[in-house]
């Protein structure tokens, strides 16, 4: 009962004390609110000089993957702008920015609407409309003092009140957030700041559930009076993944900079820099583990800055707090991208697999870069319609970087064309991981039509079946005869059959059987063979054939009891091969 009379304060010191040391900061992976982030003492890695950015221009636009702290950074703007916190002054204490007397006479002077979009994903137009109207109510209900406000109207009131108990009309919001802006210039006389996370997620849930169009209209007519022609605004901060074109969502809205990953200003500002990592593995004595945190999630380049992506580091340094010999895995897996990515993956064409088959063995590829995109031209539902914007889409979610520019031959830089790989192991691990479940799910769909062409005596038919599936594979090893033998025990063992391999029979030891539930049904002997050429696909394959005939692998197995035994040779050379009946 003696803790129940302490103070909240003394007890916190109690907690901050241990053996007259200080207790290390605590980690945090999943709060985004600035003021919660200081208050309970969590590490914080200081970006407040983004202001300083901010302030450059009236309406900006910053580009970058997800959970790379934008909606933290965008929180951290709202409480150093508003005048409704100027309580709350004291979290910039010690601060980057706190010794930059020009922008303190900024802090906690203006109105500011602060809107994130994150969560505007819902599966139908209706269910985002009803959502918005959420997001306008508990807006208005922040800033509740307008209603008794004696310099606006009685219809702005009554507006007001229609937002608040959610009644507006879907042409009504989208004045919302102008009039809010209006209204709150009225009564604090003073200009707005509009802060905007995550601009382009509901253009991705459009995207993904068919109402882009309507998505795309809903916002146009939202952003653009509230950022363009508003006499009441003072600045205006939007954050999302990608530079949506302007012909999509900002018609008209030429007032805006923006900034992506490969503009030279405010390159820091995002994710955590190299000294940054570095003296967060300091604080909590794991410097030991910088080499291992850089290959897994270093290797992001905006502009020239080397960033790391910070979600994944403070996951790892939280894992690593409970356990030292805890090794780094991917944390970033689960995002909102990979879905795309997996879209993007199976309904690639055959060269573009051929491409990420360089890019999973670690080397590059040069292509041309899309600055604007809109959902629509990556609708990429079948082979057909796939193209280069793909690479632009993985470059800006952050599933591929920019290792250098691409000059021509006279020594010129060629405009918006990159050397792309893959950034580290974290995301290495995501390719693999996406490719290898469509892979498997793909070679589940015809081993049953392989096993069916065999046992028919059919080889042109089993031939083509395991050259499609090969085609659609990406191979992470070398081309030599264990990966085919691996290959194919994988792609036969995804059905009714009993795969075995390298098991005695006849005179010798065959390579794979393939055995019915049934000793009455056929079973399937198998020898593989690598060619070193193309041309000795064809002789490989007889000779596998033979050595089928030979060492007697069929009489063995029927000496098991099996009834009826077909044997195949087959010989690979790449992504080709040859089948052969013994």
């Amino acid at each position: 009962m003696l803790i129940s009379k302490m103070t909240f304060k003394n007890c916190y010191g109690i907690m901050k004390t241990m053996k007259g040391k200080m207790m290390k900061k605590r980690v945090s992976t999943g709060i985004d609110n600035f003021k919660k982030l200081i208050d309970k003492n969590y590490y914080y890695v200081d970006k407040t000089m983004f202001i300083e950015d901010v302030l450059s221009d009236d309406v900006m636009l910053y580009t970058r993957p997800r959970r790379f702290g934008k909606t933290l950074n965008m929180s951290m703007l709202y409480y150093f702008f508003s005048n409704k916190e100027k309580g709350n002054a004291y979290l910039f204490d010690g601060l980057k920015v706190s010794k930059n007397k020009e922008i303190l006479k900024c802090q906690n002077q203006y109105p500011v609407i602060f809107l994130t979009l994150k969560d505007l994903s819902r599966e139908n137009m209706g269910l985002q409309v009803d959502k918005f109207k959420a997001m306008i109510a508990r807006l208005t209900e922040n800033y509740s003092e307008l209603i008794e406000s004696p310099y606006l109207s009685s219809f702005e009131k009554e507006l007001l009140i229609c937002y608040s108990s959610k009644n507006s009309s879907e042409n009504d919001l989208r004045d919302a957030l102008y009039n809010l802006s209006f209204f709150l210039q009225k009564h604090y006389h003073q200009k707005v700041i509009i802060l905007i996370d995550e601009y382009d997620v509901p253009l991705q849930s459009a995207y993904k559930h068919g109402y882009y169009d309507e998505m795309t209209n809903f916002l146009r007519s939202v952003l653009s009076p509230a950022l363009k022609t508003n006499d009441a605004l003072e600045r205006g901060v939007l954050t999302g993944c990608l530079r949506i074109a302007k012909e999509s969502i900002f018609t008209g809205l030429n007032n805006f900079t923006v900034r992506t990953i490969t503009s030279q200003f405010a390159s820091d500002c995002f994710g955590f820099t190299q000294e940054e990592i570095d003296d967060l593995l300091s604080y909590y004595d794991l410097s030991n583990k910088r080499e291992e945190m850089k290959e897994w999630y270093d290797g992001y380049m905006f502009h020239k800055t080397e960033i790391y992506n910070p979600w994944s580091a403070l996951n790892y340094i939280k894992e690593l707090l409970g356990d030292r010999e805890f090794h780094a895995v991917s944390f970033w897996t689960n995002t909102s991208s990979n879905d795309l990515v997996r879209k993007y993956i199976e309904n690639s064409t055959s060269k573009m697999k051929a491409e990420f088959e360089e890019l999973m063995n670690g080397k590059s590829i040069i292509k041309k870069v899309s600055p604007e995109l809109t959902y629509r031209e990556m609708n990429f539902e079948n082979k057909n319609d796939m193209n280069d914007d793909v690479y632009s889409f993985l470059l800006y979610t952050g599933y591929l970087k920019i290792k250098d520019k691409v000059y021509d031959d006279k020594g010129r830089e060629i405009p918006n064309t990159y050397e792309l790989v893959i950034p580290n192991q974290e995301v290495q691990y995501i390719y693999h991981d996406i490719f290898m479940k469509w892979f498997e799910r793909y070679q589940r769909e015809r081993e049953h039509s392989f096993i069916e062409a065999l046992i028919n005596n059919d080889e042109s038919e089993a031939n083509r079946i395991l050259q499609d599936v090969l085609m659609q594979s990406i191979s992470y090893y070398d081309n030599y005869e264990t990966f085919y033998h691996g290959f194919l025990v994988g792609f036969l063992s995804a059905g009714k059959y009993t795969v075995k391999s390298n098991r005695e029979s006849g005179d010798g030891r065959f390579d794979i059987e393939v055995l019915p539930s049934s000793i009455l049904d056929t079973a399937i002997v198998i020898e593989c063979k690598h060619s070193k050429r193309l041309k000795e696909l064809v002789a490989d394959s007889a000779k596998a054939a033979q050595q089928i005939i030979d060492q007697r692998y069929i009489e063995g197995l029927k000496e098991e009891g099996y009834k009826n035994v077909i044997g195949y040779g087959i010989s690979f050379y790449k992504k080709q091969c040859i089948i052969t009946k013994a």
